[in-house]
């Protein structure tokens, strides 16, 4: 069965850091590119970084460019997203996605992320 199963979301402070993991089993998680999206409440869901297949390339959103870094450990067939300076507009459900070309992607459930003082 394919799984995907965020967890590290929580509440934090503005200027706050989270790491946010995914697991990954029962695919061949190294062949799939990984990304990050969120969705906060009545927003549409927006892709928040990618990485590729082996980690050489990634790409974020500008409005956490420079704040989040995505990595990846193909070994434990893990994806994270290290969150620093957090402001309150990054609140949101946070999920994990993989996709490679040709194939059906794969969802996370999502883990809540909320930035409040």
């Amino acid at each position: 069965q394919v799984q995907l199963v965020e967890s590290g979301g929580g509440l934090v402070q503005p200027g706050g850091s989270l790491r946010l993991s995914c697991g990954a089993s029962g695919f061949t998680f190294s062949t799939y590119a990984m990304r990050w999206h969120r969705q906060a409440p009545g927003k549409e869901r927006e892709l928040v970084a990618g990485i590729s297949s082996h980690g050489g390339v990634t790409n974020y959103a500008d409005s956490v460019n420079g704040r989040f870094t995505i990595s990846r450990d193909n070994v434990k067939n893990t994806v994270y997203l290290q969150m620093n300076s957090l402001k309150p507009e990054d609140t949101a459900v946070y999920y994990c996605n993989a996709v490679r070309s040709g194939d059906s992607s794969y969802w996370g459930q999502g883990t809540q992320v909320t930035v409040s003082s």
